[in-house]
């Protein structure tokens, strides 16, 4: 799985966007893997409808996140992911929060990947014929309808 990201932010008062795209490589496809999804360390900013936040408002004042984003690695039949989402401002610019969640992430999907390659691939074929019992219960009554048969011929 490869992830990669990127913030951006407008000078003022707008806030940044995490773009982020995750992509799973053909093996980890081919395994069947399922989305891996954890609650990271990124707070949702309030009105994050909003694409900017001006002074002494939202959490430019008093605040404290009591949201956090959903990360998610895409599934097997989607492959890659693209994702856009709105940071809160900080005058510092610093999200060292976004390494972190990502890093969290790859570890999750890492224990379902290493679980799903222990899963070996196996074939089975089988087959099965009347047993000796069943063949000498029927032979009688094979044997006559054979001799049936060719007397009406």
């Amino acid at each position: 799985m490869n992830i990669e990201w990127n913030i951006t932010k407008k000078r003022g008062n707008f806030r940044p966007i995490l773009q982020y795209r995750i992509t799973l490589t053909e093996f980890e496809k081919q395994l069947g893997m399922p989305a891996v999804r954890i609650e990271s360390s990124i707070p949702k900013p309030p009105d994050r409808g909003l694409t900017y936040c001006w002074p002494n408002h939202n959490e430019r004042a008093a605040w404290v996140p009591s949201e956090y984003y959903l990360l998610m690695t895409p599934p097997h039949t989607k492959q890659e992911t693209h994702e856009s989402i709105k940071l809160p401002w900080r005058e510092s610019n610093e999200y060292p929060e976004v390494g972190l969640s990502f890093a969290h992430l790859r570890e999750a999907f890492e224990q379902v990947l290493a679980r799903s390659a222990k899963s070996t691939p196996m074939e089975e074929q089988g087959s099965l014929a009347a047993s000796a019992a069943a063949k000498s219960e029927i032979a009688p009554a094979a044997a006559a309808q054979r001799i049936l048969q060719v007397v009406r011929r």
